[in-house]
């Protein structure tokens, strides 16, 4: 079916409101518009190159723990969360307790995120692994009465009551078919959809099936990143389209609704493709800054330590790891004692690698505030 005859679905009549009965989606794919073909060559090929990135630096896990904090602070600022990305990094007894149940969120998220990409070496992009993160997601915190790791029994909707709703997705009845459905749409193999094409069209369905009674918005679009690692487009965790779906919230939103009122699924996908392709250059940026800023650290910056050093290499990885540091966790890492490590820290500041952020007598905090900032610019 070419994406431009697609119908979207219907309104069926329930007591006291109408939910939307989707379409099934597990069905052949042709893509006859030109604008998106282009679009999918371009995505396609920045993702090749952010591929290799994440390949080719060292510990690249460092980084990429990076990117799943910003990843879980921003998607789960679209839920309406208020942690930022600092907050994130922090451990809880460091939180202001009126703003440890939006920290506990985030880290829920930052915790599903490692959880599903372990899980996806054992288990396919599935039901059971979708249900499986959810339980992650939803653990301890504010949405643990609302069956994690469980479809949802009940109707759901978005808006403020059901009555004044803008969306209601489909009756609970009809989810095992959908999700079923969804399920072998993901994991076929016997059509030739290009991937990009195959996860927009999935997490549009997700987003419409709503299957879960909460955490349907940061897991559909985790799912995008698993997706992408699982059929091994990406060998590593790189790419999250959170932050470009944030700062275009309305068209996201919109884009998702146009196709469920006038079946314009190829507007969605455009859309979605825009997002791989700038996502992916500000993802391949950061790459590229920070080996720029790792070469200047190790050759400029920590040789002037003269006999330190070698520790200060040290610190470096530690850095590149969290980029907020105290004395007591240097301490930890490094088996030494206080008094060593405030003076060591006193001389990364000195170099400029670090600056204090608290003003505090005691218990300072330091940021390096030059690799933070990589992950957290404000465009």
């Amino acid at each position: 079916m070419d994406i431009k005859d697609f119908k979207a679905g219907k309104y069926i009549k329930q007591i006291e409101y109408s939910s939307f009965l989707p379409e099934k989606i597990n069905t052949e794919w042709i893509i006859s518009s030109s604008k998106v073909n282009h679009l999918l060559s371009e995505a396609n090929r920045l993702l090749g190159e952010l591929n290799a990135f994440s390949q080719l630096i060292p510990n690249v896990d460092f980084f990429i723990k990076m990117h799943i904090s910003k990843e879980a602070t921003t998607s789960s600022r679209i839920e309406g969360t208020r942690t930022n990305m600092e907050e994130a990094l922090l451990n809880e007894e460091e939180i202001n307790p009126e703003r440890r149940d939006d920290w506990k969120e985030v880290q829920n998220y930052i915790n599903a995120i490692n959880y599903s990409i372990s899980e996806l070496e054992k288990l396919p992009l599935s039901n059971r692994l979708l249900k499986n993160t959810h339980k992650v997601l939803l653990s301890g915190v504010r949405g643990k009465h609302k069956l994690p790791g469980e479809f949802r029994k009940s109707q759901n909707w978005l808006g403020a009551t059901l009555k004044d709703a803008i969306y209601i997705p489909p009756h609970h009845n009809e989810l095992s078919d959908l999700m079923s459905d969804l399920e072998k749409f993901i994991n076929e193999n016997n059509y030739y959809i290009p991937h990009l094409i195959k996860i927009a069209i999935a997490h549009y369905q997700f987003e419409t099936i709503h299957p879960f009674l909460d955490g349907n918005g940061r897991l559909g679009r985790l799912m995008i990143t698993l997706y992408l690692v699982s059929n091994d487009i990406l060998k590593k965790p790189a790419l999250y389209l959170s932050d470009f779906f944030e700062k275009h919230k309305d068209y996201y939103y919109d884009n998702l609704m146009r196709v469920r009122l006038k079946n314009d699924l190829e507007q969605w996908i455009i859309f979605f493709l825009v997002g791989v392709i700038e996502t992916s250059k500000s993802s391949i940026q950061v790459f590229k800054d920070i080996i720029q800023l790792k070469a200047d650290i190790e050759n400029n910056k920590i040789p002037k330590m003269g006999s330190k050093a070698e520790k200060g290499i040290q610190i470096s990885r530690i850095l590149f790891q969290n980029p907020i540091i105290t004395s007591k966790k240097l301490v930890g890492e490094l088996n030494i004692a206080a008094s060593t490590a405030n003076r060591l820290l006193s001389e990364f500041e000195k170099l400029g690698i670090i600056e204090e952020y608290t003003g505090f007598r005691r218990n300072r905090k330091y940021i390096f505030k030059d690799y933070f900032e990589l992950f957290d610019r404000k465009e």
